[in-house]
């Protein structure tokens, strides 16, 4: 067994014009005073990192890396869900997703794709140059338009589906694994991954790939009634990543797990800060613990209700309540008696 480290945070959700967020540095000086030790951060933010850099230029991240610590903090992890998310996309959200990539791209899928494959490489270039060895991502969707289908679905287009994802990211995984670091992906709603059904297609398709890892982040289980318990116990060797977000789902008999028209506040499923939903975060805790998880706790904040700045300074407290720090010794260790392999035996009444 081990602590879990933490508690850490996903900055990508308190970035914005006005500080102390609006750069790297102030924002990690308020993470740190909260008493947060470990920040997750988004690159697709410049503000935050110049990821072509961080990959071709050792020096850079040991002077970057150098400013977080200076604040009391360690990096987490460097996530990647936009460049994931835009290594497949169905056309019908290009318009949508073209947002996310550079302006210059816009309009050409082919090319959006080529970059974002190439980010998700550089990622892996800075996790390795950093010392890192895990990267929280989506991965992008190709059949989520499909997901409960009218008219029915044609015979082998979800098979066929799960080849191109594979396709798309073997190249991609193989890099990663060049530079010793897992990619974590988000099993999340809109990602072709989205439970463990399909996470374990996808990993057929990629021949089990060793670094086709998993983030786990329970709020997106609570929404589509999955149990999130079981879910540790069926992939906990593949977890090698782990979000802190609360969800509830309040069933009504106007509204069920489809609530997406809906706002946020109004649906029947909907994300929490920590502590203020229904997930049972005291047996996460437990059983990732008892599992050997090596990795962070970082909180996510996206709660609909709380200002996220009372999010994270509860959600601080709420992490560090939560890890378990792991026994060195046995309970009953005081009744124990001094054996040997010819003691034994006779305490078998077989010598």
């Amino acid at each position: 067994m081990q602590t879990i480290k933490g508690p850490g945070i996903f900055l990508a959700q308190f970035l914005s014009d006005k500080p102390p967020f609006n750069e790297l540095k102030s924002i990690c000086q308020w993470a740190a005073s909260l008493g947060f030790v470990g920040v997750q951060i988004p690159t697709n933010d410049p503000r935050c990192i110049d990821l072509q850099k961080a990959a071709e230029s050792k020096t850079y991240c040991d002077e970057w890396k150098g400013l977080i610590n200076s604040c009391g903090l360690q990096v987490t992890e460097l996530a990647t869900h936009i460049q994931g998310q835009l290594v497949a996309v169905h056309p019908a959200y290009d318009l949508l997703f073209d947002g996310f990539a550079p302006e210059a791209l816009r309009g050409n899928p082919k090319a959006r794709t080529e970059w974002a494959v190439q980010q998700m490489k550089y990622a892996a270039k800075a996790s390795q140059n950093l010392g890192l060895n895990a990267c929280p991502s989506f991965s992008g969707s190709l059949l989520w338009p499909y997901f409960h289908p009218w008219p029915q679905r044609p015979e082998g287009l979800v098979e066929e589906g799960f080849k191109e994802l594979a396709k798309r990211w073997l190249p991609i995984l193989n890099y990663f694994d060049e530079c010793g670091v897992d990619v974590c992906y988000e099993i999340h709603p809109c990602e072709d991954l989205f439970d463990g059904e399909t996470y374990e297609m996808f990993l057929r398709e990629v021949n089990n790939h060793p670094r086709a890892c998993l983030l786990y982040d329970a709020s997106h289980f609570v929404l589509q009634q999955l149990d999130y318990l079981a879910y540790i116990d069926h992939y906990h060797e593949r977890i090698k990543a782990f979000h802190v977000k609360d969800a509830e789902f309040n069933k009504t008999g106007k509204q069920g797990t489809f609530g997406g028209y809906q706002g946020w506040l109004n649906r029947a499923g909907r994300y929490r800060s920590p502590g203020d939903g229904q997930v049972d975060f005291k047996s996460i805790f437990s059983k990732l613990t008892q599992y050997g998880y090596e990795g962070w706790a970082v909180m996510e904040w996206e709660c609909v209700l709380k200002h996220p700045e009372d999010g994270a300074r509860e959600g601080c407290a709420f992490i560090k309540d939560h890890i378990i720090r792991v026994t060195d010794k046995a309970f009953d260790d005081f009744a124990g008696v001094s054996s040997d392999e010819a003691f034994n035996k006779k305490v078998l009444g077989i010598q």
